[in-house]
């Protein structure tokens, strides 16, 4: 019969056997395990590289993903920037056609004069170069090809300003606010407040071009109608237009600045006399 010092015995003999073959087929003794390549959805292959290469800190994205969010108080929501018109006249109507108006847009309208101004906005403002900072917000104010898209600009540059300096106060901005006094278009706004911050011209850059195409597209989904994801397919699809732009502004003298979309321009002129209108561009 067994005695009770000899069950505790065979209870400690079998336990530790169990504990030293866990161990031999623990994966932490194994060599690292093979994952299919491509992006992962843990972050542990393509994108955990990305991030201890990026030279965007927590504070950065903190402040790009607050700025450039939908809920910074701007206005943002009631522009379309000249979609609402697109749309009624049959220009834009489908997730295709609305891929391929931005697409324009970006590459060869106000989105890639505003990448320039961005760019130039950004350095003068790093630099403390008054005369320049002048300049390009002067410039960028002035390019606006009608009324109603001046107000879009301006008016979301001078909420963005006063957001800013409010909740996130730089000296850049106080030296801006001193220097310049007239109209600041949104581009010129948000680059100033980056350079103020310390964030990277390039980065910033995509970032806020993003923002850009991120609300055509959400104009677009109301206005055509689109699903949310059909929304979402034609932001992933101006992903490489998005970065066309922006590697073509950072290398763009001011100098150099211009447009051609045309058909862009009149649709902005065109929805200041458009009878049912839900947007304010």
């Amino acid at each position: 019969m067994l005695t009770a010092t000899s069950m505790a015995a065979i209870i400690t003999t079998t336990v530790t056997a169990m504990i030293k073959a866990l161990l031999r087929s623990s994966p932490r003794k194994r060599g690292p395990r093979k994952v299919a390549r491509g992006l992962d959805s843990r972050c542990g292959g393509n994108e955990r590289k990305q991030a201890t290469g990026s030279a965007l800190d927590a504070a950065t994205l903190y402040r790009l993903m607050a700025w450039l969010s939908p809920a910074y108080p701007v206005g943002a929501f009631s522009y379309s920037g000249g979609i609402e018109w697109a749309v009624e006249a049959g220009d834009i109507k489908d997730a295709e056609t609305l891929r391929l108006w931005l697409a324009v847009i970006l590459g060869d309208g106000g989105g890639f004069s505003d990448a320039v101004f961005f760019t130039h906005a950004h350095s003068a403002a790093a630099a403390n170069d008054d005369p320049a900072l002048r300049l390009v917000a002067g410039l960028a104010a002035a390019f606006v090809p009608s009324k109603e898209r001046f107000l879009e600009t301006t008016a979301q540059g001078r909420a963005f300003m006063e957001a800013t300096q409010a909740a996130w106060p730089c000296p850049a901005l106080t030296r801006f606010a001193a220097v310049w006094q007239g109209p600041v278009a949104l581009p010129v706004a948000v680059a100033v407040a980056c350079a103020g911050h310390a964030i990277a011209r390039a980065p910033a850059l995509h970032a806020f071009l993003h923002a850009l195409a991120a609300n055509w597209i959400s104009a677009g989904v109301r206005l055509i109608p689109l699903g949310q994801t059909d929304g979402q397919r034609v932001l992933a699809a101006l992903e490489s237009d998005v970065g066309a732009t922006a590697a073509r502004a950072l290398e763009t003298p001011l100098d150099e600045v211009g447009t051609c979309a045309f058909r862009a321009d009149l649709a902005g002129m065109r929805h200041e006399a458009q009878y049912t209108r839900l947007f304010r561009s």
